[in-house]
């Protein structure tokens, strides 16, 4: 499953709920996040998607420094196949949303 394809129906779905969503790299400390969704109420959500090949403990990583940077929240997104072998506990204790993509393009949240 493709990067483009990953961003794609991520966007879609958060547009859906009424978020703003960009994709940029976007430098936050000492990393990079590849996107983040605005709402109108000005919440902030960083959003880094993994693709099979993707570290996602560097993720989870980038993303913790997100939200220690302001972030209100904070989304990971991968395949669906490669979000179910993931171990949720680490998500919930830090606060990131663990988002599976099908083949589709339907989004679950895990």
């Amino acid at each position: 499953m493709s990067e483009y394809f990953l961003k794609w129906s991520l966007k879609r779905r958060l547009e859906q709920q009424g978020y703003r969503v960009e994709y940029r790299r976007i430098r936050v400390a000492n990393f990079e996040i590849d996107g983040e969704a605005f709402s109108n109420n000005g919440e902030r959500i960083a959003i880094e998607i993994k693709t099979k090949n993707d570290d996602v403990c560097r993720g989870v990583g980038q993303l913790c420094e997100a939200l220690a940077y302001g972030y209100n929240k904070a989304i990971l997104a991968t395949s669906l196949r490669k979000a179910k072998k993931l171990d949720r506990k680490v998500f919930e204790y830090f606060r990131i949303l663990l988002v599976g993509i099908d083949g589709s393009g339907r989004v679950w949240e895990l």
